[in-house]
């Protein structure tokens, strides 16, 4: 089930890239969705209005499918990190300290 959250998470993020490249931005962009061809399928407009709300569509699917991906590691993972520095701060700094054994010198 995560790998096809990953996989999808991938496809939604690729597609958000894609949307956004084409949208007209003030300096111009690569602005491939706003040509205003003879026979065009859409309006300047209508394409600005199109693209924004996939944009905003695909942000949220994408938010959504990271929290989801997030919760389903957290419960794989048991909660007992080690290294999660945000559930104990105090005991993985003493834990980091206490395992370290001292380096000797090489003997010549």
């Amino acid at each position: 089930m995560t790998t096809l959250l990953l996989v999808l998470n991938t496809l939604v993020a690729l597609a958000l890239i894609g949307v956004i490249l084409i949208q007209r931005s003030e300096g111009g962009g690569l602005g491939i969705g706003s040509s205003q061809g003879v026979g065009s399928f859409m309006t300047g407009r209508g394409t600005a209005n199109l693209l924004t709300r996939a944009t905003a569509v695909l942000a949220a699917l994408f938010m959504v499918l990271c929290l989801v991906l997030d919760i389903m590691n957290r419960g794989a993972s048991g909660g007992k990190n080690e290294h999660d520095i945000l559930a104990h701060p105090s005991q993985n700094a003493a834990s980091q300290t206490t395992n370290k054994e001292p380096v000797s010198p090489p003997a010549k």
